[in-house]
């Protein structure tokens, strides 16, 4: 029953997370935005010591929970490994602790994160890691069968449903996604947890304290037969059925072993009744005639699981559609009216990134942001986009390729975690400047082509652009913009809706620290 229990509240969390990352349209955010504020790291970083220390007491109660329910990554490792038990059951052993390992890792994740390459640092954070993997992987998936749905939808007459981008985030953060779906998924399908007790940070802090939890799975030695079935369906790889002892700094509180146990030997109790256990097993054998044997009991090895090919065909298939699809997506040429090409717009070089409003500037991204990718996911207009700069890589910045940031939309401010894009208002958005716009005369088609064009000025929704003569002595000249630096609150309205190519005549600088006006 505990076991049906825990996988059904990891069925849970696993799918309100994963929501998060998957939604386009803002509701999974209203619903389950609390699922992401709960993880360990983000809640650490957003000072949110009320979360930290809720964590800290579950785990204190009852072992490490979170590990097992609330973190998504744990439960994409938990997939991995049923899905390897399903073609050869009972297949772990005990493993002695690599205790020097996880502190190796747990320190050098605090060091660089000291350093300020809380970026780097968080390549092994399992909440953001999970982040990487559902953005890149999981949400074209969804895109595309949302696309399905409403092609389908259109053909019907009906509007349910509307088409959605299918959107490459980015090389380098794909590239990095990757990497750890196929480190995460090896090492589950191999070893279970092994990741979890070795890797993760987070895993290691929480299994200090659970070796002190109040209630954790007991083993009766009087009851146990040795038959081993505990250890070798332990995905920790904690349990030494030898010696009737559990490593609970290891142990994921999954409750796997208490339902394999054919002998009801091992129990989720509180802690004093080991000792009791222990001391009914000392009576016991030493009212147990010499030479005595328990019984022992073989557990009969079953047939691995016939894999089925369909099943690894379809997705394979659906994961190639939604690849090429995403790729589709990023090659398609934008077009004039839907005739002539446009030639494609190529990033300005910035002396500073651009920060989203609420992050208050570039230091505060720096030192918060986990790089989970789930502002990223939220912003409608694909402004915010994973950093390719080796400083702050995959933290977001702004750029106005595809978009700008409308002065309404607060929808990063609203997810995220870790305390990177603190909470703002539109009207706070409205007097936060976090650049500034740039014209270059140069790239101005007034001045390369000789033509007139005010787009900027009527585009811009603070008033910050005016145009004036091009030559002051003669007012029927060419105009071009000036722009008011005190206004202009840098949305990157006038950069993205700029006609100049292949960079914008007018580009937004970005400013280190926001400023009020």
């Amino acid at each position: 029953m505990l076991r049906k229990i825990r996988i059904a509240l990891a069925v849970l969390f696993f799918s309100a997370v994963t929501l998060l990352f998957l939604d386009f349209t803002g509701t999974a955010t209203e619903w389950f935005g609390w699922t992401a504020k709960i993880q360990f790291l983000p809640s650490l970083l957003a000072a949110n010591f009320a979360v930290v220390a809720g964590l800290v007491l579950l785990t204190l109660l009852f072992g490490r929970i979170y590990c097992s329910v609330i973190c998504p990554l744990g439960v994409l490792q938990d997939v991995f490994s049923h899905a390897a038990g399903r073609r050869k059951r009972n297949r772990f052993a005990y493993a002695p602790a690599m205790t020097l390992v996880r502190a190796g890792f747990l320190a050098a994740f605090i060091a660089l994160a000291a350093l300020g390459l809380l970026s780097v640092a968080s390549l092994v954070a399992p909440y953001s890691a999970y982040g990487r993997i559902a953005s890149n992987f999981l949400a074209p998936v969804w895109a595309l069968g949302n696309n399905a749905l409403a092609a389908l939808s259109e053909a019907a007459g009906g509007y349910a449903f509307y088409p959605a981008e299918i959107w490459f985030k980015g090389a380098g953060v794909f590239l990095a996604a990757a990497a750890t779906l196929a480190v995460v998924g090896v090492l589950a399908w191999k070893g279970g947890r092994t990741y979890c007790n070795t890797v993760c940070p987070v895993g290691t802090v929480l299994g200090f304290f659970a070796k002190y939890s109040l209630f954790k799975p007991v083993i009766d030695a009087s009851k146990c037969n040795s038959c081993s079935l505990c250890s070798r369906n332990c995905k920790s790889k904690c349990i030494d059925y030898k010696n009737h002892s559990i490593d609970y700094s290891r142990c994921v509180a999954c409750f796997d072993c208490v339902g394999v146990c054919r002998k009801s030997a091992i129990s989720y109790s509180p802690a004093f009744a080991k000792k009791a256990a222990a001391k009914r097993a000392e009576a016991e054998r030493a009212a147990r005639p010499e030479g005595a044997r328990a019984e022992f009991s073989a557990a009969k090895k079953e047939p691995p699981a016939v894999f089925r090919k369909g099943r690894r065909g379809f997705f394979s298939t659906l994961f190639m559609l939604a690849g090429g699809a995403a790729a589709d997506a990023a090659e398609t040429m934008k077009v004039d009216g839907g005739l002539a090409p446009i030639r494609a717009r190529r990033r300005p070089e910035r002396a500073f990134k651009i920060s989203p409003p609420g992050s208050g500037g570039i230091a505060n991204i720096a030192d918060k942001c986990t790089a989970c990718q789930l502002c990223v996911s939220a912003c409608p207009s694909r402004v915010l986009v994973p950093s390719r700069s080796l400083s702050g890589f995959m933290q977001p910045e702004m750029t106005y390729e595809n978009g700008y940031c409308r002065i309404e939309c607060v929808e990063c401010s609203k997810v995220c975690p870790a305390g990177a894009i603190l909470p703002i208002s539109p009207e706070e958005k409205a007097s936060t400047q976090i650049g500034r716009a740039v014209w270059t005369a140069s790239r101005c088609i007034v001045n390369a082509d000789g033509m007139q064009c005010d787009n900027c000025f009527r585009q811009c929704p603070t008033g910050a652009i005016q145009m004036v003569a091009k030559d002051p002595k003669d007012p029927k000249s060419l105009k071009i913009p000036t722009v008011d630096v005190a206004r202009c609150i840098g949305c990157g309205a006038c950069e993205n809706l700029c006609p100049a190519r292949p960079v914008a005549a007018i580009c937004v600088e970005g400013n280190p620290s926001h400023n009020r006006i």
